[in-house]
């Protein structure tokens, strides 16, 4: 199969990985691990997968923190027309992908406040994108940060009416974490938390790490 069409079944997969959690009526940690396990199978089988070529022969699954049922959060989303476009850094190399910034959700996290913006992917698919920083960056997560949604690439946790899902047991790495042939946009400035987000993938533990 060609590269081109490796990816775009790539990206089906993902997509159909979502629509079956959005459809999961069980509780949140049957679904987490129903969708773990799928992502996990579908990095160690793809030919897409964003593995490294010499890591993938040992490549046993991503790591996750237990599910986390008061991370389990939605928001109503307020609209931000007059919003300037926002700075999107990137892991590596490549053009700007333009954004708009449509909003903001506003959610608390161990009674902390929290706020982060909410992307639009300015390109011909469009998409929401919800890229993150949080306490626990650069220690036990990607310093860049990880991402809770990007619908432009069939992640997409769903909405209520005008309220996002904001499943941050779902939160997950780019793909530059696992090699740095990729080039991917990072959390801006204002998403940046100082309460740490110990829910979704995380970085492999050292033998010090208590968690």
């Amino acid at each position: 199969m060609s590269e081109h069409l490796e990816l775009a079944e790539w990206r089906r997969r993902v997509a159909m990985m979502y629509a079956a959690l959005r459809a999961d009526e069980r509780p949140g940690p049957t679904r987490a691990a129903e969708f773990r396990s799928a992502k996990d199978r579908l990095f160690a089988e793809h030919p897409s997968t964003p593995i490294a070529v010499p890591d993938r022969p040992h490549f046993s699954g991503l790591t996750y923190w237990p599910y986390q049922p008061e991370l389990a959060l939605r928001a109503h989303l307020e609209p931000d027309p007059e919003a300037d476009a926002p700075h999107v850094p990137r892991s590596g190399d490549g053009a700007q992908i333009p954004f708009t910034r449509v909003g903001w959700v506003n959610f608390a996290v161990s009674g902390e406040p929290c706020r982060l913006s909410v992307l639009w992917i300015n390109e011909y698919s469009g998409g929401i994108f919800i890229p993150f920083r949080d306490g626990s960056s650069g220690s036990s997560t990607y310093g860049g940060g990880r991402y809770l949604w990007d619908s432009a690439k069939g992640a997409d946790l769903g909405t209520d009416g005008d309220e996002l899902i904001l499943d941050f047991n779902f939160a997950y790495h780019p793909s530059c974490v696992y090699d740095p042939r990729w080039s991917c946009p990072l959390a801006p400035p204002e998403n940046r938390l100082v309460v740490p987000i110990e829910a979704g993938e995380r970085l492999e533990p050292k033998a010090h790490d208590d968690h």
